[in-house]
Protein backbone atom coordinates (compact mmCIF):
# COMPACT_ATOMS: atom_id res chain seq x y z
CA UNK A 1 0.00 0.00 0.00
CA UNK A 2 1.05 3.25 -0.74
CA UNK A 3 2.68 5.54 2.07
CA UNK A 4 -0.09 8.65 1.88
CA UNK A 5 -3.44 6.49 1.65
CA UNK A 6 -7.02 7.58 2.63
CA UNK A 7 -9.60 5.43 3.80
CA UNK A 8 -13.16 6.53 4.24
CA UNK A 9 -15.60 4.04 5.76
CA UNK A 10 -19.30 4.53 5.44
CA UNK A 11 -21.46 2.10 7.17
CA UNK A 12 -25.14 1.18 7.80
CA UNK A 13 -25.78 1.00 11.96
CA UNK A 14 -24.84 -2.70 13.30
CA UNK A 15 -22.95 -4.01 10.45
CA UNK A 16 -19.89 -3.47 12.51
CA UNK A 17 -18.46 -0.63 10.51
CA UNK A 18 -16.51 1.64 13.66
CA UNK A 19 -14.80 -2.03 14.74
CA UNK A 20 -13.89 -3.13 11.62
CA UNK A 21 -12.48 0.89 10.41
CA UNK A 22 -10.71 0.72 14.09
CA UNK A 23 -8.76 -2.48 13.42
CA UNK A 24 -7.76 -1.35 10.19
CA UNK A 25 -6.21 1.45 10.79
CA UNK A 26 -4.43 -0.52 13.79
CA UNK A 27 -3.02 -3.18 11.34
CA UNK A 28 -2.32 0.14 9.05
CA UNK A 29 -0.22 1.80 11.91
CA UNK A 30 -2.03 4.94 11.35
CA UNK A 31 -4.79 7.19 13.03
CA UNK A 32 -8.75 6.63 12.42
CA UNK A 33 -10.80 9.39 12.94
CA UNK A 34 -14.84 9.52 14.04
CA UNK A 35 -15.65 11.04 17.24
CA UNK A 36 -12.19 12.96 17.53
CA UNK A 37 -13.27 15.16 14.64
CA UNK A 38 -16.60 15.88 16.38
CA UNK A 39 -14.82 16.98 19.39
CA UNK A 40 -12.40 18.86 17.06
CA UNK A 41 -15.27 20.65 15.17
CA UNK A 42 -17.05 21.59 17.85
CA UNK A 43 -14.10 22.82 19.78
CA UNK A 44 -13.54 24.92 16.74
CA UNK A 45 -16.80 26.81 17.20
CA UNK A 46 -16.50 27.14 21.14
CA UNK A 47 -19.64 24.49 21.16
CA UNK A 48 -21.16 24.98 24.71
CA UNK A 49 -22.72 22.13 24.79
CA UNK A 50 -20.76 18.69 26.61
CA UNK A 51 -19.18 16.72 24.01
CA UNK A 52 -21.93 13.53 24.56
CA UNK A 53 -24.39 15.77 23.74
CA UNK A 54 -22.79 17.36 20.79
CA UNK A 55 -21.76 13.34 19.41
CA UNK A 56 -25.21 12.24 19.79
CA UNK A 57 -27.01 14.92 17.54
CA UNK A 58 -23.65 15.19 15.31
CA UNK A 59 -25.98 13.83 12.77
CA UNK A 60 -28.58 16.66 13.20
CA UNK A 61 -29.44 19.47 10.40
CA UNK A 62 -31.63 22.26 9.98
CA UNK A 63 -35.14 21.47 9.66
CA UNK A 64 -35.18 22.53 6.11
CA UNK A 65 -33.55 24.35 3.72
CA UNK A 66 -36.14 27.86 4.32
CA UNK A 67 -34.89 27.71 7.72
CA UNK A 68 -30.78 27.88 6.92
CA UNK A 69 -31.12 30.48 4.73
CA UNK A 70 -33.33 32.45 7.08
CA UNK A 71 -30.93 32.00 10.09
CA UNK A 72 -28.02 32.54 7.15
CA UNK A 73 -30.08 36.05 6.59
CA UNK A 74 -30.24 37.02 9.94
CA UNK A 75 -28.41 35.51 12.62
CA UNK A 76 -25.29 33.58 10.81
CA UNK A 77 -24.61 30.10 10.08
CA UNK A 78 -26.74 27.00 11.97
CA UNK A 79 -24.41 25.55 14.63
CA UNK A 80 -25.36 22.16 12.75
CA UNK A 81 -24.07 23.79 9.43
CA UNK A 82 -20.82 25.26 10.84
CA UNK A 83 -20.03 21.65 12.38
CA UNK A 84 -20.49 20.05 9.27
CA UNK A 85 -17.73 23.72 7.34
CA UNK A 86 -15.46 22.54 10.39
CA UNK A 87 -15.54 18.75 10.22
CA UNK A 88 -15.24 19.40 6.52
CA UNK A 89 -12.11 21.86 6.73
CA UNK A 90 -10.63 19.46 9.66
CA UNK A 91 -11.03 15.79 7.33
CA UNK A 92 -9.45 18.31 4.43
CA UNK A 93 -6.71 19.31 6.62
CA UNK A 94 -5.62 15.74 7.73
CA UNK A 95 -5.45 14.84 4.27
CA UNK A 96 -2.93 17.16 3.43
CA UNK A 97 -0.26 16.24 6.14
CA UNK A 98 1.95 13.17 5.37
CA UNK A 99 0.37 10.60 7.11
CA UNK A 100 -2.40 7.61 5.73
CA UNK A 101 -5.53 7.69 7.68
CA UNK A 102 -9.00 6.06 7.96
CA UNK A 103 -11.92 8.38 8.39
CA UNK A 104 -15.45 6.99 9.75
CA UNK A 105 -18.53 9.20 8.44
CA UNK A 106 -19.25 12.72 8.57
CA UNK A 107 -19.30 12.36 4.59
CA UNK A 108 -15.76 12.20 4.64
CA UNK A 109 -16.27 10.16 1.23
CA UNK A 110 -17.94 12.84 -0.47
CA UNK A 111 -15.48 15.56 0.93
CA UNK A 112 -11.85 13.72 -0.25
CA UNK A 113 -13.76 12.22 -3.34
CA UNK A 114 -11.28 14.72 -5.82
CA UNK A 115 -8.14 13.45 -3.21
CA UNK A 116 -5.13 11.03 -5.22
CA UNK A 117 -5.07 7.72 -3.21
CA UNK A 118 -8.19 7.75 -1.30
CA UNK A 119 -10.73 4.59 -1.40
CA UNK A 120 -14.31 4.79 -0.21
CA UNK A 121 -16.40 1.50 1.56
CA UNK A 122 -19.51 1.29 2.47
CA UNK A 123 -20.33 -1.75 5.03
CA UNK A 124 -23.81 -3.37 5.44
CA UNK A 125 -25.22 -6.21 7.23
CA UNK A 126 -28.32 -8.10 6.78
CA UNK A 127 -31.65 -6.74 9.15
CA UNK A 128 -30.94 -10.16 10.93
CA UNK A 129 -27.90 -9.81 11.73
CA UNK A 130 -28.06 -6.03 13.03
CA UNK A 131 -31.20 -7.00 15.12
CA UNK A 132 -28.20 -9.19 17.01
CA UNK A 133 -25.76 -7.27 17.05
CA UNK A 134 -28.35 -4.39 18.74
CA UNK A 135 -29.60 -6.91 21.20
CA UNK A 136 -25.48 -7.74 21.93
CA UNK A 137 -23.99 -4.65 21.59
CA UNK A 138 -25.56 -1.79 22.12
CA UNK A 139 -27.89 -2.72 25.30
CA UNK A 140 -31.07 -0.65 24.96
CA UNK A 141 -31.15 -0.07 21.25
CA UNK A 142 -34.30 -1.64 19.91
CA UNK A 143 -34.02 -2.62 15.95
CA UNK A 144 -36.14 0.35 15.21
CA UNK A 145 -33.46 2.20 17.01
CA UNK A 146 -31.31 1.03 15.03
CA UNK A 147 -33.26 1.95 11.47
CA UNK A 148 -33.71 5.61 13.06
CA UNK A 149 -29.37 5.86 13.01
CA UNK A 150 -29.36 5.15 9.60
CA UNK A 151 -32.52 7.10 8.88
CA UNK A 152 -30.28 10.14 10.23
CA UNK A 153 -27.26 9.28 8.36
CA UNK A 154 -29.28 9.25 5.18
CA UNK A 155 -30.23 12.75 6.08
CA UNK A 156 -27.24 14.47 7.19
CA UNK A 157 -25.70 12.52 3.84
CA UNK A 158 -28.50 14.02 1.29
CA UNK A 159 -28.49 17.31 2.73
CA UNK A 160 -24.48 18.02 2.98
CA UNK A 161 -23.27 16.33 -0.03
CA UNK A 162 -27.16 16.09 -2.56
CA UNK A 163 -26.07 12.29 -2.85
CA UNK A 164 -28.16 8.86 -1.54
CA UNK A 165 -25.90 7.78 1.35
CA UNK A 166 -25.63 3.97 0.77
CA UNK A 167 -26.04 4.35 -3.28
CA UNK A 168 -23.00 2.03 -4.86
CA UNK A 169 -21.89 4.76 -7.27
CA UNK A 170 -20.88 6.91 -4.46
CA UNK A 171 -18.41 3.88 -3.21
CA UNK A 172 -15.54 2.23 -4.55
CA UNK A 173 -16.68 -0.85 -3.01
CA UNK A 174 -19.15 -2.14 -1.04
CA UNK A 175 -18.81 -4.81 2.08
CA UNK A 176 -21.55 -7.22 3.22
CA UNK A 177 -20.41 -8.05 6.79
CA UNK A 178 -23.16 -10.42 7.64
CA UNK A 179 -21.05 -13.58 6.64
CA UNK A 180 -17.85 -12.52 7.35
CA UNK A 181 -15.40 -11.59 10.51
CA UNK A 182 -14.13 -8.25 10.99
CA UNK A 183 -10.32 -9.58 10.26
CA UNK A 184 -11.75 -10.37 7.11
CA UNK A 185 -13.66 -7.29 6.08
CA UNK A 186 -10.15 -5.79 6.71
CA UNK A 187 -8.34 -7.78 5.00
CA UNK A 188 -10.73 -7.81 1.88
CA UNK A 189 -10.23 -3.39 1.85
CA UNK A 190 -6.53 -4.18 2.15
CA UNK A 191 -6.33 -6.02 -0.89
CA UNK A 192 -8.67 -4.27 -2.61
CA UNK A 193 -6.47 -0.71 -2.50
CA UNK A 194 -3.23 -2.69 -3.30
CA UNK A 195 -4.64 -4.03 -6.19
CA UNK A 196 -5.88 -0.58 -7.47
CA UNK A 197 -3.00 0.68 -6.49
CA UNK A 198 -0.58 -1.61 -9.23
CA UNK A 199 -3.19 -0.49 -11.80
Amino acid sequence: MKEKTFITITRQYGSGGLYIAEALAKKMGVKCYNRNIVAAAAESIDNADDLQSVIDNAYDTPNDLVASLGALLTQGVPRQNQMYVQQARIIRELAEGDESAVFVGRCADYILRDVPNHFSFFLYADDECRRERAKIYYKDFSFEDVLDVDKKRKSYYAYYTGQTWGDPQNYDLMINTTKITAETAVQTIINYIELRQQQ
